[in-house]
């Protein structure tokens, strides 16, 4: 009977899938970190016998090429994709079988030009079967439309729409096992995530099979579609040309001289640890960027592209963390890591900075000449910032601040965001730069409460 492991990759907001007959497994988009997929399958005993790439991933590194290559297992990609490895081509109508499992290939493009979903059945009455629909049909939406070509965005987005109309045609009890939708930026609409779905509750729910005609589908999901991640743009040409294996071993060991030396350099040296602990003591001209579950969507997002890395933990467990959140994205391997307290780091005492932190009730407690001897920064972005705002603030999204430095009047500034974690980024980043910073690490809709909005 078919089954279904799913791998949950929340730091991206993505999932892989591991489907199996109790002997024989097949592998959906699987991330680059491949030893969870190898554990799973070690685990329950399962032999690999196909990797199926749902498409040409913009959002991380695929595993597949290295899956395929140590198991045997045959590689399915599309047919039309330009790899540059070796792989089993398929399309629209094909059908193969593994084990006790058949997979027929659609072709549902939208997300890209040649966007495949599989079918996944085992023939068994009792079992409705699976369609793994990668970055088309999403629990409640389908995915983003403006990676492939942003000239090319209402095109695909009517394809997209198609596309979710043809897999609904599946019978309703068929289960959807979409790859993003849990937090990506590869998802556009009112995605929902969530454990589960089939194509009747999709029905029922989802923005291209309850839009009332094509055209409203095409301005709404348009109307949607937010800023996402420069690296992004790095990763299809990454996947078309085959991925190798990765390190996960310790990166060289770096010294307080070194690290003086690289930030001297204006290389990026970034601290892992809680943003409240590097306001309060840091090397400074490093990066703040707490080792979380935004952790690599930030850092590749905003350091330049090829800039030489280091890392600054607490711990080498904590180090060895952000490497894997770091493959994922191509970033394979840091340039050096050094582990310990941050006062040990620091050469002299003056290499150190701090400063502060306070709420969104601080700020309301300030008066009048007080805000005007002082800059209120909303990261947020374009999207956030239009449902509501603090008054009289300053809008730079956190992707455009290191292009915006410019723009900041010679004044302190208090930084915000929803939640405190971009704005810890973006406070380091002001700090690096020489500004006089306040972190405010707050919801935000603590300030819609106390009326600064």
């Amino acid at each position: 009977m078919l089954q279904v492991e799913v791998l949950e990759t929340s730091e991206l907001g993505d999932r892989s899938y591991v489907a199996h007959d109790g002997s024989t497994a097949i592998v959906v988009d699987p991330q680059r970190d491949i030893d969870r997929v190898e554990q799973v399958l070690a685990d329950r005993g399962l032999s690999c016998a196909a990797v199926l790439e749902t498409h040409i991933h913009n959002d991380y590194v695929t595993g597949g090429v290295e899956l395929a290559r140590r198991t045997g297992a045959d590689y399915l990609v599309s047919a039309d994709d330009p790899v540059r490895f070796d792989r089993v081509p398929v399309r629209d109508g094909d059908r193969r079988s593994y084990g006790t499992l058949s997979v027929s290939a659609l072709h549902t493009p939208g997300h890209t030009d040649t966007h495949l979903s599989y079918l996944v059945e085992d023939g068994s009455p009792s079992s409705p079967g699976a369609v793994f629909t990668g970055g088309s049909l999403l629990y409640g939406s389908v995915g983003r439309t403006d990676l492939v070509d942003e000239t090319r965005t209402e095109d695909l987005t009517r394809a997209q729409f198609h596309s979710a109309r043809r897999l609904a045609e599946l019978p309703g009890d068929v289960e959807v096992y979409p790859t993003h939708g849990f937090g990506s930026f590869c998802s556009s609409g009112s995605a929902s995530g969530g454990e589960s779905s089939t194509i009747a509750e999709e029905r029922e729910r989802n923005d291209a099979l309850t839009a009332t005609d094509e055209d409203s589908f095409v301005e709404m999901l348009i109307a949607n579609l937010t800023a996402y991640p420069a690296y992004y743009a790095h990763m299809a040409t990454r996947n078309l040309s085959g991925p190798g294996p990765v390190d996960l071993s310790a990166p060289t060991a770096v010294d307080a001289a070194q690290l003086r030396k690289r930030i001297e350099a204006e290389e990026w040296v970034v601290d892992l640890r809680n943003r409240t602990a590097y306001a309060g003591r840091h090397l400074v001209g490093s990066v703040g960027i707490e080792l979380d579950t935004q952790f690599a969507t930030y850092v590749g997002w905003l350091i330049p592209w090829g800039t030489e890395l280091t890392l600054i933990g607490e711990t080498a467990e904590q180090v060895t963390a952000a490497q894997r959140q770091l493959v994922r994205i191509g970033i394979d391997r840091p340039d050096g890591a050094a582990v310990g307290p941050v006062d040990e780091l620091a050469e002299r005492a003056d290499q150190l900075g701090r400063y502060a932190v306070a709420s969104f009730a601080d700020l309301a407690r300030l008066d009048d000449a007080q805000r005007h001897e002082l800059v209120v920064l909303d990261t947020r972005r374009d999207d956030e910032r239009s449902q509501s705002s603090v008054r009289d603030s300053l809008h730079i999204p956190i992707h455009e601040l290191l292009d915006r430095l410019g723009e900041l009047p010679d004044r302190p500034v208090w930084v915000h965001c929803a939640t405190g974690y971009r704005a810890s980024i973006a406070a380091s980043l002001l700090a690096r730069s020489g500004h006089e910073v306040t972190l405010v690490d707050d919801e935000f809709e603590k300030a819609g409460e106390l009326g600064l909005t």
